[in-house]
C-alpha cells in the first residue's frame, strides 16, 4: 500500500491525471524493489521557477531541473529495511520522503524525447522513488549503471502493463 500526499504550488497546477500517474509509477517501483509494507511519500507539483528556488535553497544549485528527491532515510540500493526507516506515528507507514516535479520541464522533455507527458511523469516518478530508496547516480560508475538498469526494468513493466 502506498499513500501519496500531493500538493500543488499553485491551485489547478498540473493535469488531472498527474496523481494517478505518480501513484502508478511509485507503486511499480516499490513492487520491483520487493517492498510490500505500507509506505508514504509526498509530491509537490511546481514549475521551473519553483523547482529552481528549491534546488537553490536545498542543494545550492541555482538552476531548474526536472525532479528533486529528498529521502527520509539512509538506505542502500536494493537493500530496503523497513525497521531502519522513519514511520508515520499515526498510520505506521514507512515515510520514504519527498518528490518535487517541474511540470514545465516534464512536458518539454516528454515532447523532446517523443514519448509524451504521461510517460515522462512516470519515468521521473520512478527515478525519484529510486532515489528515495537509496539509489544514486552521482558519478558515471557502477551506481549510475545500477540505477539506470532499475529504471529501465520498471519502465518496461509499466509500458507492458499499458499495452495489455
Amino acid at each position: 500500500m502506498l499513500t501519496l500526499s500531493l500538493s500543488r504550488e499553485k491551485p489547478g497546477l498540473g493535469r488531472p491525471e498527474s496523481r494517478r500517474l505518480i501513484l502508478r509509477a511509485a507503486r511499480a517501483a516499490l513492487r520491483a524493489e520487493g517492498i510490500s509494507c505500507a509506505c508514504a511519500v509526498s509530491a509537490l507539483l511546481t514549475g521551473d521557477e519553483g523547482i529552481r528556488e528549491i534546488n537553490r535553497e536545498y542543494r545550492g544549485i541555482d538552476s531548474a531541473t526536472d525532479v528533486l528527491s529528498f529521502p527520509m532515510n539512509e538506505l542502500a540500493p536494493g537493500l530496503f529495511n523497513a525497521e531502519a526507516c522513519e514511520r508515520d506515528p499515526d498510520s505506521g507507514s514507512v515515510l520514504l520522503g519527498d518528490m518535487v516535479f517541474s511540470l514545465e520541464r516534464c512536458a518539454r522533455q516528454g515532447e523532446e524525447f517523443g514519448h509524451g507527458f504521461e510517460h515522462e511523469l512516470m519515468y521521473l516518478t520512478v527515478h525519484s522513488m529510486l532515489h528515495l530508496l537509496g539509489y544514486d547516480h552521482v558519478d558515471e560508475g557502477e551506481m549510475k549503471r545500477q540505477m539506470r538498469s532499475r529504471e529501465k526494468l520498471i519502465m518496461s513493466q509499466l509500458d507492458k502493463n499499458t499495452r495489455e
